[in-house]
């Protein structure tokens, strides 16, 4: 088509002369798979393109050359509202988009326009990035009844075809129970982006976390999981675009085969699509180092917000289907993320886009598991979030997602059932927000009640302990991304978070921090001290509570953001981690503290103990006696002594060898004065030997002439801190 095209939708410029080399003659094609596939029909090389649209009149297939020359190709063939053609000629590095006609009546909720470029949604990889303006926006039109005019196809991305396939070379791909896992969450360019040892042209890329110097930070401290924020190709909100700011964390999704291609070097370096391949080696590389990988996907909303929103891909192609929309009123999006709108995990073109892009990172791009942003939005039921939602029994019985590590954050911004902590299918495991507010209140001497932390410490089976659910249903986190870091939480009352633009009203107030005495940075050598101990006796209550630790790129070098709890827009060094001054101290600690998790089964059990299994979990107070009823319901209890029985594990190792362990007691104090606690009986012929001391890690038992200390003996815990102490022969 060269010349203009006029529908009910607008008009659309006329088209440049066809791509050299391009046949503008297309083929019927086949309707699976959905996206662009290389490949051969009868005997032809060319590709594949499929499309799913339940509401359009007319799907053209727009291939761009280097120049950015369009040839328009009508696709003519539809089966069960699948568009498709296969192209003589065209093969991988082929750029090309949709533009998508029919129905335009957004009161109703339909708004096709092909003036609108559009993204494949099953795109492999995409190129470009997005100028904001009327073009993109539809701003040309003051009566929004009438759709815009404006041409979007220089201001938008490009779809490129892509080959998928690559020479693995992984021995094996890992796969960590998670009793044993230790989850690291990082952002791939802020990880690397000032790494002193990873060359330049590879920093803040998928490159530059294959690395040898990245890989081996993650080795030596010891987790066995990175989560990575997410790594979908996503764009920034317009909005940051006149502060001078992007959305770094990239939770505003418009690709989800694809790789985002701002992570990759070779992009970078003019390789249009290279990111598929960077990111496969990326993984390799994990791989061959023992470590998981684990994607943040946010499958919830998407890029194109709410109806003044740009429109790049999904509300051009049919837009009640990929989005839900307030009943009774289709032209208003039901939101319950906050971004303006929420894909519609109902519909079957929907489901089907999110069950085939989990299939393909496991499969094709070797991922092992995702963490799911404002997962109850995905199992929303119009009574509100169910736990057997068409997505949640869709995971369930997909043979190859439900093997996978699955991560909930269980809660969203509806109106209804907004925090669904404990209700997920056993399946999935869920970031725990009752562990990180009791932890954090508690180690900040706020009354939580002696109760409640012995409940998040021993796996929360008040969440977890039914419909067979265990403690590594609980992924226990302290901090993450969204909030401060550990040394922030240690540092400030208050949030700070000026840089964002937004004079400091976004962000939670509700931080549950203490800044131990001075907001921000402090001279004081007291104050550092006591951060500094605060921080080991978080960390060492997140590494020895039963669950799946989560622990927070950067908490283990002391990696600070100024205060800013929100600073999802902020890409330079408030969120790049500084590798040329780390808190090698606190480094220290936290490896070896990790260590001592992976070396003793006795903090990694994978059964709630109780009942008959009492004597394995046993509570004491400070002056030796069980715990009773009055002792539970004293809320100014600050401090407990927790009794860890290794000699019977009902578990057993991979090899089915029994999980035995030395007895341990874990003695507790958060008050602000030093603690004497007496010692209960332990094995015969054993004595407590200290192995942890938060408040002094330098000198074991030197606080209490721990070492060798037998029953009914009286060891002193420091202010604020954590000791723990393992039964052994004595001498």
């Amino acid at each position: 088509m060269t010349s203009a095209q006029t529908t009910a939708a607008g008009t659309v410029p006329a088209a440049r002369v066809a791509p050299e080399g391009v046949t503008a003659a297309a083929l019927p094609g086949t309707p699976f798979p959905l996206g662009a596939t290389p490949g051969v029909q009868a005997g032809i090389a060319g590709t594949n393109f499929a499309i799913a649209s339940s509401v359009a009149d007319s799907v053209t297939l727009c291939l761009f050359d280097q120049t950015g020359g369009e040839t328009r190709v009508p696709v003519l063939d539809n089966d069960a509202d699948v568009w498709h053609a296969f192209m003589p000629g065209i093969g991988p590095g082929q750029a090309y988009g949709y533009r998508v006609g029919g129905p335009w009546d957004p009161a109703r909720g339909l708004r096709c326009n092909p003036a609108k470029l559009l993204l494949d949604p099953y795109a492999k990889a995409i190129s470009g990035s997005v100028a904001f303006g009327p073009e993109v926006l539809g701003q040309d039109q003051a009566d929004p009844a009438r759709p815009s005019t404006l041409d979007s196809a220089g201001h938008v991305q490009r779809s490129l075809v892509t080959d998928t396939g690559f020479g693995w070379q992984e021995a094996g791909r890992p796969w960590h129970r998670y009793a044993d896992s230790v989850v690291y969450e990082i952002h791939v360019k802020g990880f690397t982006m000032r790494h002193p040892d990873i060359p330049p042209e590879l920093r803040g890329t998928y490159a530059g976390l294959a690395h040898e110097a990245a890989i081996a930070h993650l080795t030596d401290l010891g987790v066995t999981t990175v989560e990575l924020l997410p790594v979908h190709q996503n764009v920034p909100e317009a909005f940051l675009a006149g502060r001078g700011l992007t959305n770094y964390w990239g939770y505003n999704t418009i690709g989800y085969f694809a790789p985002h291609n701002g992570y990759s070097a070779a992009v970078r370096a003019g390789r249009p699509g290279g990111q598929v391949a960077e990111f496969k080696a990326m993984v390799g590389a994990l791989h061959r180092a023992g470590l998981e990988v684990v994607l943040d996907v946010v499958l919830n909303h998407t890029a194109e917000a709410g109806p003044d929103g740009p429109t790049l891909c999904f509300r051009g192609i049919d837009n009640l289907a990929y989005y839900r929309t307030v009943p009774g009123d289709p032209g208003a999006y039901y939101d319950t993320t906050g971004c303006g709108n929420s894909l519609n995990a109902g519909d079957p073109i929907t489901l089907q886009l999110m069950l085939d892009s989990l299939r393909y990172w496991l499969e094709e791009m070797h991922a092992d598991g995702f963490r799911f942003d404002l997962a109850p939005t995905l199992a929303r039921q119009e009574g509100g979030y169910d736990k057997v939602a068409a997505f949640l029994d869709m995971v369930s019985q997909d043979p190859v997602v439900s093997r996978a590590k699955l991560i909930a954050e269980p809660w969203d911004v509806g109106q209804v059932d907004s925090y669904d902590l404990g209700r997920f299918p056993p399946l999935w495991r869920e970031w725990n927000g009752r562990y990180r507010d009791t932890i954090r209140d508690f180690w900040r001497s706020h009354p939580v009640g002696i109760g409640e932390f012995a409940t998040r410490f021993a796996g929360s089976s008040d969440l977890y302990g039914t419909a067979g659910r265990r403690p590594t249903a609980s992924v226990n986190l302290i901090t993450v991304h969204d909030g401060f870091t550990l040394r922030d939480l240690v540092s400030y009352n208050d949030k700070h978070n000026e840089a964002n633009g937004e004079d400091n009203r976004d962000g939670t107030s509700d931080n549950r921090s203490w800044n131990c005495g001075a907001e921000g940075p402090a001279d004081d050598p007291d104050i550092a001290a006591l951060r500094a101990r605060q921080s080991r006796a978080l960390l060492t209550t997140l590494m020895l509570s039963f669950g799946v630790p989560l622990l927070l790129g950067g908490d283990e070098m002391g990696r600070t953001q100024q205060g800013n709890n929100n600073a999802y827009c902020q890409d330079n060094e408030i969120t790049w981690f500084d590798w040329a001054s780390p808190d090698t101290a606190l480094q220290d600690f936290t490896t070896k503290l990790i260590a001592f998790r992976r070396a003793h089964p006795v903090f990694r059990r994978r059964r709630f103990l109780a009942g008959a299994q009492a004597s394995e979990l046993q509570w004491f107070t400070p002056a030796g006696a069980p715990m009773d009823g009055a002792n539970w319901a004293d809320p100014n209890a600050r401090a407990i002594a927790i009794y860890l029985d290794g000699s019977d594990d009902p578990d057993r190792a991979e090899d089915g060898t029994p999980l035995t362990d030395d007895d341990f007691l874990v003695l507790v104090n958060s008050w602000w004065e030093p603690l004497g606690c007496t010692l209960p009986q332990t094995r015969p012929g054993a004595g407590w030997h200290a192995e942890i001391d938060t408040y002094d890690p330098d000198a074991p038992g030197a606080s209490g002439g721990a070492r060798g200390a037998g029953a009914g003996e009286q060891v002193t815990v420091g202010p604020r801190s954590v000791m723990v102490l393992r039964a052994a022969p004595a001498g």
